[in-house]
């Protein structure tokens, strides 16, 4: 199922520039110096600050599948977040996004029009509003369903009403998300 703020964060990973540090070692340094301890390195990740020293020096050097998810997650979102920023802040203000689903979709409309949902794959590019709208929402940490009302509400007005020239009744019902991506 289709998650869009796992899509959201997708698309801040294509804006690196550089990618992160590859070797556990450049990793943990990474987060020493992002986070200025060994100590809260050890809190954000979960284990004790003997291993994240062992990891540092090089002691150890594959640490549990988890423990490795971890890191990686947690040096994935501190890494270039002027990069991401900007990316953002481009996407918000003149860029828009583009949102990729193959999900269901119903619709309330006029008697005499079909309202059977169904599966369609659509590829559409929302205004900066719209992306603004997400991003804030992602922000407050909004539930997926909140952010899902903001992109049926984009695809709605851009792609099913045409900005307003045709289907000015109809209501859209964004279901049975098959996938989601989202790319500015």
């Amino acid at each position: 199922m289709g998650d869009i703020d796992d899509a959201l964060e997708r698309a801040d990973r294509e804006a690196f520039t550089r990618e992160p540090p590859k070797t556990l070692k450049g990793r943990i340094n990474f987060l020493v110096r992002q986070l200025k301890t060994t100590k809260a390195v050890a809190a954000a990740l979960g284990v004790t600050q003997r291993s994240v020293e062992r990891y540092r020096k090089g002691e150890r050097k594959t640490p549990p599948k988890a423990i490795a998810e971890r890191i990686d997650t947690a040096v994935r979102a501190r890494w270039q977040p002027q990069v991401r920023k900007r990316r953002r802040q481009q996407a918000a203000v003149s860029g828009g996004i583009t949102v990729e689903t193959r999900a269901r979709f119903g619709y309330t409309a006029p008697i005499g029009t079909t309202d059977d949902g169904r599966m369609r794959r659509l590829t559409v590019h929302l205004p900066p509003a719209y992306a603004q709208r997400l991003f804030d929402a992602q922000q407050q940490g909004a539930s997926d369903q909140q952010m899902r009302a903001i992109v049926a509400e984009g695809l709605q007005e851009t792609y099913f009403k045409d900005g307003g020239t045709r289907a000015n009744s109809l209501e859209v019902e964004f279901t049975d998300i098959d996938y989601i991506d989202v790319s500015f």
